[in-house]
Parts: structure tokens; sequence; C-alpha cells
């Protein structure tokens, strides 16, 4: 009897709402812990119609901007997304996956003190005096970080293929409602991000507009993240700058007054941008919330009961902690799938 459910719970039938690198993520961890199951990705926008295709991809886990959710949770779910990232990074595989030992700094007019990711990366330490000077940045202390850099465009469909070899199944289709996935998958896990405010009536998932310039400057070999939220971060061929943290702001125009104050930051920042052409902009809502939602729930609707494992409301720490969060959100589903009341 144990060894029927066993294998009726591997061969389990699986969907998921969301085609970003927290969906994508959830995907690889659910087949990874159950190979045999029929896992199928619903979504209306892929790859770089998605919010996490604008990232700049740095890994620079910090509490502050996750609120609601334990320290020690924090550090775990870091700890494994930087154990994936820097091996892919130090992997054949990073010539398709998009993984980049970087090193950059850090500046700010005000110390960082022991922040989460110093004990991570591959290296950090204070800047002296004489550095900075050297450096002619306008700040009191900067610190010198070697951590790993995640394009995003590259990353996105490395992904995708990877899902799809493993047997994974993709509908574009537009989600109205979870309803329409009663009776047809044993478990749906959400990951439809900003669009769980009208998917699963969670208004508590708040917009933070992002924006970033992508140019081509192929003398740039580092990165730059600033306490004034501007930032230089290189890609494969191009280098994104930026950025902006507009709260509850739901506009996804691109705003010259924007463009021009993120070419101000970072050109005072690094001059010699000014000399390199402007490839495209970003804009898009990244989507946070307090605490970012990673649990179960099981759904009273009409026309019956569903089990949901909701993944979502990361905000700008999506790809640092897409990873972790998705190894939880896969243990959920075995969780789920294991407990009374299941079709299988």
């Amino acid at each position: 009897m144990a060894l029927s459910f066993t294998m009726k719970m591997a061969k389990a039938n699986i969907g998921i709402v969301g085609a970003g690198i927290i969906g994508l993520s959830t995907a690889l961890n659910i087949q990874k812990r159950l190979p045999s199951a029929k896992v199928t990705i619903y979504a209306d926008r892929f790859d770089n119609e998605t919010t996490s295709h604008g990232a700049g991809g740095l890994f620079r886990p910090n509490v502050e901007h996750l609120l609601g959710v334990d320290p020690d949770t924090v550090t775990r779910w870091s700890v494994e997304g930087f154990k994936f990232y820097s091996s892919l990074a130090s992997s054949p595989e990073a010539a398709t996956s998009g993984q980049m030992i970087m090193p950059g700094y850090v500046f700010s007019n005000t110390p960082v003190k022991d922040p989460l990711y110093k004990r991570l990366v591959y290296s950090f330490r204070e800047l002296t005096a004489i550095e900075l000077q050297k450096l002619q940045v306008d700040y009191k202390y900067g610190y010198q970080v070697t951590t790993v850099i995640t394009y995003v465009p590259v990353f996105l469909p490395w992904l995708m293929v990877k899902f799809k070899d493993n047997g994974g199944r993709v509908e574009k289709r537009t989600v109205k409602s979870l309803e329409e996935f009663v009776g047809v998958h044993d478990m749906v896990v959400n990951c439809s991000g900003f669009r769980s405010r009208d998917l699963v009536g969670d208004k508590s998932v708040y917009p933070v507009r992002g924006h970033l310039i992508r140019i081509k400057a192929p003398w740039i070999k580092y990165w730059i993240y600033t306490e004034d939220s501007a930032y230089i971060i290189p890609g494969y061929d191009e280098v994104s700058i930026g950025g902006i943290r507009q709260k509850d702001n739901f506009n996804l125009e691109i705003d010259p007054k924007d463009t021009e104050g993120i070419k101000e930051r970072c050109y005072k920042l690094w001059p010699s941008l000014k000399e390199a052409p402007v490839l495209r902009e970003w804009v898009d809502l990244r989507p946070h919330r307090d605490p970012l939602r990673l649990e179960q729930q099981v759904i009273q609707y009409p026309s019956g009961p569903l089990k949901v494992v909701h993944n979502y409301g990361h905000g700008a720490l999506g790809i640092t902690l897409a990873w972790g969060t998705s190894i939880d959100a896969a243990n959920l589903v075995v969780e789920g799938l294991t407990q009374p009341g299941s079709k299988l």
C-alpha cells in the first residue's frame, strides 16, 4: 500500500502559474524531488516579457529589504542560492547559464556593518582611505566584494531548456483564477508575483517600480552599488545601470525624468559611461510582499478544493532568493501531496 502511494505521488500532476525566475526555479526543484511527476507551467509572459528579465542579477542578499522573514531563514535561502549560482559560475555550464564571478565595489556614507552576504561571497573587505581617494568617489566608505552576477537574459532561457529537457510542459495562457485547475492538477504552485493581487486576491502584494538602462560599455569589468541606489552591473555583452525603487507606482511607461536621473547618478559615479551608447531601457513592477509568501493552502472553490503552494513576493531579491525559496516550495509540494485528502 505504501509503495503504491509512493509510486502515485512520484507521478503526480502539478501545475505552476508563472514563468519568471521564481516559477522556473520552482519547476526545476519539483522535477528534482519528483522526477516522474507531470509538471506544466502556465503563463502569458515568457523570457523578455517577464519582470525577471530586467533584473541586474547581482548576488547581494540583505535582511533590510525582506521584512517579516526570520533572518535565519533568509540566511538559509541565501546559502542555497549562492551554492547554486557559484557552482554554475565555476562550471562549463556558465557559458550558457549566465553566471559570472566578478569583483565590484559597494560605496556608502554610512558603514556597512557585517552584511549577510559577507559570510557567503568570495571576498569582502573594507577599502582604505587611500584606495577611496584613488577611485575618486564621493563616499566615506567603500568595500571590495567578489560575488556572482547572473545575466538573466541568458539564464531564463537556460532554465526553460532544462525544464523541458526534464519532460516539463508549457502552455501559454492567461490564468484568471486558480479554480481553472480544480480536478486538473493534484497540486498548483502559484508563482504569479504581482498578478497574485488579482489571481488570489492578495492585496498585500505591492509594486516597487524599477527602471534600468542597458548600455554598450565593454570596458567595464566590475560592478558598483551605492547606498543611493545607483548601480553599474556588467552582463555578457552589455552593462546595466540604474536604478529606482518607487513603491506603489503602477506606471509601466518609461519616464524621461527617471532616465535622466539614472544617467546623472551613474555618470557622476563613473564618468566614462557618458561615452556608452544606450541599447534599451526596461521598466517593470517588482512584486513586494512583507513577508514574501511561501506556504501551503487548500482553497475551497465552488467546483471543489484545490491544493496550492504559494511562492511569490520576493521583490528586488528575486534572483538572489529564487533558488532557496524554490527548494522550500518543492518540499511543500511533496508534503502537501502526502496529506490526507490528496486525490492520488
